[in-house]
């Protein structure tokens, strides 16, 4: 009976570090305060934006950042970004760092990359 225990404990654990290494949920991004919920849209990685921190970039809530980005690798999607400070949209990666560490890198060329690391509401 304990092995038996064990195994169902073990499974369970095992069951739920797959499930909380997912990007999906309402990230921050910690320089503007902006949440961003990911989700699956159609087995691809999609976020849109959700709040704002700054009421004059209320009418970004909605707008969607990162549209069918599809996964490369393990916690690694590829895909485009939307700048929307800019307007512009970029190349982008989105590497799923840990639990609570989903970091967002735009780049031009593939060569100027720029990226931040949001957290997990």
């Amino acid at each position: 009976m304990k092995n038996k225990t064990l195994v169902a404990f073990a499974s369970f654990a095992l069951s739920g570090a797959a499930i909380a290494a997912e990007p999906y949920g309402t990230w921050t991004r910690p320089s503007t305060g902006t949440q961003v919920s990911f989700y699956n849209c159609g087995g691809k990685l999609c976020g849109k934006i959700v709040a704002v921190k700054d009421e004059a970039r209320k009418k970004e809530v909605g707008t969607v950042i990162v549209k069918g980005a599809a996964k490369s690798g393990d916690n690694v999607w590829k895909g485009d970004l939307l700048d929307v400070e800019s307007g512009k949209t970029y190349s982008g990666v989105v590497t799923l760092e840990g639990a609570n560490a989903l970091n967002l890198k735009g780049c031009v060329a593939a060569i100027f990359c720029r990226g931040e690391t949001w957290v997990k509401n």
